[in-house]
C-alpha cells in the first residue's frame, strides 16, 4: 500500500480492514481514505480498482465479485486454491475486460531483471536445467495457513507458486509435460491432504523441449538461516543464478556463471517488495484492460494441482 501511495498514480479512497491496528496503519499511509465495513461497502465506493490481501480462501470469490462490479483487481498470491478457482477468476476478468494482477513479486526484482534477458537472448545456450528453491525457516504465523480448506495446501501453494511462476515465465511458458512430487508433513510423507498441509515438498517438472525443473520448498526447515531462496539456470553455454544473501528474505544477488567463474549481475539493496503492485497500477493508469497473459495464472495453478495429485 505504501508503494502504491508513493507513485502518485492513484488516490486511495477506502480501506476495508477488520483489525483495528491494521486499519490504523493503513489509514496512516492514506490519511484521506475512509475505513469501510467489508467488500460490499468497498465496491459501493466510486473506485476504479481493488487490492485484495485477505486469507487465500477468499481470494477467488472476492476477486470475481470485484471484477463483476467493473473494478480492476490486484490480488495477493495465490489467486485461488485450485486451478479451477483460478480459471474462474481469469474468465471473470476476461468477461469484464478488467486488468487482473497478482503479487508474483520475484519477477520484478532487479536480480531477475538482469537474468531474464540472458534467457530471452539465449545467451546461456539451451537451458536444460532449472533449480528453484524457497525454504522459510519460520513458516506462517496465522492458523488458517495450516487448514487445507482455507489455504488450498501448504508450502507449495504458499511458496512454490512463486517458484513455478518464476521458472515458467523466465523460459517463455513452455508446456509442462510431466510432474512428479513428494510431499511431507512434520518429517513424514503427507498422509491425509484433506486434514493436514505439507511443510516440505520436492517436485520435478518436465518441460517441452527437454528442460527439467527441480523444485524444493518448505516451512520450518532446519536450514541454519532464516531463508534459502534461489533460482538457478543451467545452459549449454553458461549459467545464471538468483540467490538470497545471508539468509535474507529481501536481499537478492544475481550472477552469470562461466564454468567455475561467477560474474556479478545485480547486488542488493533493491527495494522490490511493492513493484508487482506498482507495475499493475502503472498499466491501469495508462488505460490497460484485460491482459491475455493472465491465462498463465491458470497455468501455474494447474501445475500446483498436479503436484498435489488432484
Amino acid at each position: 500500500m505504501a508503494a502504491l501511495a508513493a507513485t502518485g498514480l492513484a488516490e486511495i479512497v477506502a480501506v476495508a480492514e477488520p483489525d483495528d491496528a491494521g486499519a490504523a496503519q493503513a489509514l496512516a499511509l492514506a490519511p484521506a481514505a475512509r475505513r469501510v465495513d467489508g467488500l460490499d461497502a468497498l465496491l459501493r465506493e466510486d473506485i476504479d480498482a481493488v487490492v485484495i490481501a485477505t486469507p487465500s480462501a477468499a481470494h477467488a470469490e472476492q476477486s470475481i465479485r470485484a471484477l463483476e462490479a467493473g473494478k480492476a483487481v490486484f490480488c495477493q498470491k495465490p489467486l485461488g486454491r485450485t486451478g479451477p478457482e483460478v480459471a474462474e477468476v481469469v474468465e471473470a476478468a476476461r468477461r469484464a475486460d478488467r486488468l487482473l494482477g497478482v503479487d508474483l513479486s520475484y519477477r520484478h526484482t532487479a536480480a531477475m531483471g538482469a537474468i531474464r534477458p540472458l534467457l530471452e537472448g539465449r545467451a546461456l545456450g539451451h537451458v536444460f536445467g532449472v533449480d528453484v528453491t524457497f525454504h522459510n525457516a519460520w513458516g506462517p504465523d496465522k492458523p488458517w495457513f495450516y487448514d487445507p480448506a482455507l489455504s488450498g495446501g501448504g508450502c507449495v501453494v504458499d511458496l512454490g507458486v512463486h517458484l513455478i511462476d518464476l521458472a515458467l515465465w523466465s523460459l517463455g511458458w513452455p508446456e509442462v509435460t510431466g510432474v512428479e512430487s513428494r510431499l511431507y508433513a512434520k518429517g513424514a510423507p503427507l498422509a491425509d491432504p484433506a486434514r493436514q498441509v505439507e511443510d516440505y515438498a520436492v517436485a520435478t517438472l518436465d518441460l517441452a523441449g527437454g528442460t527439467v525443473v527441480r523444485l524444493a520448498c518448505s516451512w520450518g526447515l532446519q536450514a541454519g538461516r532464516e531463508a534459502v531462496i534461489a533460482a538457478e539456470f543451467f545452459g549449454t553455454q553458461g549459467g545464471a543464478s538468483l540467490r538470497n544473501v545471508n539468509g535474507s528474505f529481501y536481499d537478492l544477488r544475481a550472477e552469470r556463471h562461466h564454468h567455475i567463474r561467477a560474474e556479478p549481475l545485480s547486488e542488493p539493496p533493491d527495494d522490490w517488495g511493492g513493484r508487482a503492485a506498482v507495475d499493475w497500477l502503472a498499466r491501469l493508469a495508462s488505460g490497460a484492460r484485460f491482459d491475455p497473459d493472465a491465462r498463465h495464472l491458470e497455468t501455474v495453478a494447474r501445475v500446483i494441482d498436479r503436484i498435489y495429485g488432484r
